[in-house]
């Protein structure tokens, strides 16, 4: 099996399991017509494809390991924003949904926004304004983002969010809103397996914010650009975000010191609701 006969081998693979084209292309959170051309080879499935595919049938540990060294042959995979724009955000959002489900250790670096699995509703909301969606595909990513959420109460799982400073004061809403909204990020802080440090503009830095980037395990990062996401899997590539993670996180503020200055920043906004 190489990857131009990887689309075929899932399709056996899931007549093999006895499921129905249909059944899989939902647990997979993609089209039913996205899945056949993966299996007639008229697309090249992403690592992500591939990923939620075989969650989706089933398979044992050692199948997925094999079929997913398949799938990273090709190291980098880049996916422009406007094409996950025409197949849905909300169908995104299940997507990754499905991934964070099979994930143990997520690490997550942020220097622009709140973290999508962190953000209130209304949150939420301003972030996916600004695509100009429709009302209710709006409302339906809205909802596939908050359902994610359900992922941090998990007892098998550990978060680590490393979140900069400038975040928290980025006014994405107003005053009162974004007290909640910071409000949120002390309450998830609590949750046993979620951990979050916050890199204080007063720290000294040896490293430079220049994008978010998301690690999932140690198989996979996923990084957000202004056009595009892109996806590296080669242990070289993974390795190196996971030191620039580790770097951040060692000289970022946690537990109550990071609390602390969570809690003022949110007072400030209070304060501003309060005199405005």
């Amino acid at each position: 099996m190489n990857r131009a006969t990887l689309g075929s081998a899932l399709r056996e693979l899931r007549k093999s399991s006895g499921l129905e084209a249909k059944a899989v292309a939902r647990g997979a959170a993609m089209s039913s017509s996205k899945l056949s051309k993966i299996e007639n080879g008229n697309t090249a499935p992403s690592v992500t494809d591939v990923d939620c595919i075989l969650t989706a049938i089933g398979v044992s540990e050692g199948v997925k390991a094999e079929f997913m060294a398949v799938a990273r042959e090709a190291a980098t995979e880049v996916v422009a924003w406007r094409l996950v724009r025409r197949l849905g955000y909300s169908r995104k959002q299940q997507q990754v949904q499905g991934v964070e489900a099979q994930t143990t250790l997520l690490r997550l670096f942020q220097p622009a926004l709140i973290p999508g699995l962190l953000q209130t509703p209304e949150y939420v909301r301003a972030v996916f304004a600004r695509e100009n969606l429709g009302p209710e595909q709006l409302e339906r990513t809205i909802g596939a983002r908050l359902a994610r959420q359900s992922v941090l109460y998990s007892t098998e799982k550990t978060f680590r969010f490393v979140i900069t400073e400038s975040v928290l004061r980025w006014r994405v809403l107003p005053p009162l809103m974004m007290a909640g909204q910071l409000d949120r990020l002390v309450s998830a802080s609590r949750l046993p397996g979620v951990d979050i440090r916050v890199v204080a503009l007063a720290t000294r830095q040896t490293d430079f914010p220049s994008h978010s980037f998301c690690i999932t395990d140690d198989r996979m990062v996923t990084i957000e650009m202004a056009h595009a996401e892109i996806v590296a899997t080669d242990p070289r590539d993974v390795s190196l975000y996971v030191e620039k993670f580790e770097r951040f996180g060692a000289s970022s503020l946690a537990g109550d010191d990071m609390r602390a200055l969570v809690e003022a920043i949110r007072n400030d906004f209070l304060r501003e609701r309060e005199t405005g």
